[in-house]
């Protein structure tokens, strides 16, 4: 598993906020499970660089300033921005995220396969134009 930094290719092209096209966000309320489900996801052949390890200090460092930014100088018309303040509300309670490249409905489906095996809190795969909730 990587470690998380925000690329720009992860914003929105129209207001910035956070929309990593291709992936998919769970948030577990557990560190543990959140970093088990990720060795699992290893263990069954996703490639550790394509999934990163987001604990709730590095999602209030990177992902919840983008809706600010989004927000100027009008709020954002999609749900990306209110999808980050879901992510913002969770990392304020302590939730862990994993962003896991899901390139189609496959392996969005194999991921949460695994994750169902324990406690999440929100799952979202990011397509174009479209936030799916899994």
């Amino acid at each position: 598993m990587k470690n998380f930094v925000l690329e720009p290719r992860m914003r929105s092209s129209i207001g910035g906020a956070f929309y990593p096209t291709g992936y998919s966000m769970v948030m577990f309320p557990s560190a543990e499970d959140a970093n088990r489900i990720g060795h699992q996801l290893i263990e069954n052949g996703v490639s550790g660089d394509e999934i990163y390890l987001l604990p709730a200090a590095t999602i209030l460092e990177e992902i919840t300033p983008t809706v600010r930014e989004a927000d100027e100088p009008l709020p954002s018309a999609g749900t990306d921005a209110a999808t980050v303040r879901a992510y913002t509300k969770l990392a304020r309670e302590g939730h862990t995220g994993l962003l896991v490249r899901t390139k189609n409905e496959e392996e969005a489906n194999r991921l949460m396969e695994v994750v169902r095996t324990v406690p999440y809190s929100i799952a979202q795969r990011y397509r174009t134009l479209v936030i799916e909730d899994l």
